[in-house]
C-alpha cells in the first residue's frame, strides 16, 4: 500500500481543511493537474454536507476539523462510494489507526510533496490503499492483531478461500493482503498495472467492499495474508 502514479485522470475531488491558505494552494495544484475540484469545506459538518451533495470520487480530508473531526466525517459518509484520503499534520499511530477504522482509504502527512499528494489522490481514486511510508505496515499489523483477537473468541471462524472469486482474483487478493502495491503485484504476476487495478475493482464489487483498506482487512480475516 503506497502512492500510485501522478495525474488527475479527471477524478472529482472535494477538499476539506480549515486552513484557508493550505486549502486554496492544494485546490489550485489539483486543478492544474486534471483533477476536477467540486468543492471545499472548512469544518466537519460542511464536509459531510458537501460530500453528500456532490459525491466526489475522493474526499481529501484534514483530520482536525472544527465541530467534527475526520474520523466522525468518515463515519458520517460511510454509505457513499466516495473514497477518503486523510491529509493531516499528525503521523501519530493512534490517529492513523482511528482514521482507517472509521473508513479512510489512506493517510498521508502534510509534509508530503505536491507530487506525492497528487499521486496519492490518484491512487485513492483507483481504490488503492495509500499511506505515508512506514504507516502501511502499522495498519497491516493492526488488522492482523484484530484478526487474532477475533479468532481467540471464535476459534472456529471460517478462514477458507472466497468462492465468489476466480483463481486469479484470489491470487491478487492474497498479494493485496500482504501489503503489496498494484505495481508490485503486476510485476509479481507478470500483468499490466491496469489489469491488476481492474482485478481489484472486480474483487471489490464481488465482495461488496468500498476500498482497498476494507479489502485488506477482509483478506486477513480469511487468512489470505501469507504466501500460498
Amino acid at each position: 500500500m503506497s502512492t500510485g502514479t501522478d495525474g488527475g485522470s479527471g477524478l472529482t475531488v472535494l477538499v476539506a481543511d480549515d486552513h484557508p491558505l493550505w486549502r486554496d494552494a492544494l485546490v489550485r495544484d489539483l486543478q492544474e493537474t486534471d483533477f476536477e475540484v467540486v468543492g471545499t469545506a472548512a469544518d466537519g459538518p460542511a464536509a459531510v454536507r458537501r460530500t453528500r451533495a456532490t459525491v466526489p470520487d475522493v474526499l481529501v480530508l484534514d483530520l482536525n476539523l472544527p465541530e467534527m473531526n475526520g474520523d466522525e466525517v468518515c463515519r458520517a459518509i460511510s454509505d457513499l462510494p466516495t473514497k477518503v484520503l486523510i491529509l493531516s499534520a499528525s503521523g501519530e499511530e493512534r490517529d492513523v489507526l482511528a482514521a482507517v477504522k472509521a473508513g479512510a482509504s489512506g493517510y498521508l502527512v502534510k509534509s508530503a510533496s505536491p507530487e506525492e499528494i497528487r499521486a496519492a489522490v490518484t491512487a485513492t481514486g483507483a481504490g488503492e490503499g495509500v499511506f505515508t511510508p512506514g504507516l502501511a505496515g502499522l495498519v497491516l499489523g493492526e488488522f492482523r492483531e484484530m484478526h487474532t483477537r477475533s479468532r481467540g473468541s471464535d476459534p472456529q471462524q471460517d478462514t477458507a478461500p472466497v468462492p465468489e472469486l476466480t483463481e486469479r482474483e484470489t491470487e491478487v487478493l492474497r498479494l493485496v493482503a500482504m501489503g503489496m502495491t498494484a505495481k508490485e503485484i503486476a510485476a509479481d504476476l507478470v500483468l499490466s498495472h491496469r489489469t491488476v487495478q481492474n482485478h481489484v475493482q472486480n474483487i471489490l464489487g464481488k465482495l461488496h467492499l468500498h476500498n482497498r483498506v476494507e479489502l485488506t482487512r477482509f483478506a486477513i480475516s480469511r487468512g489470505l495474508d501469507k504466501p500460498d
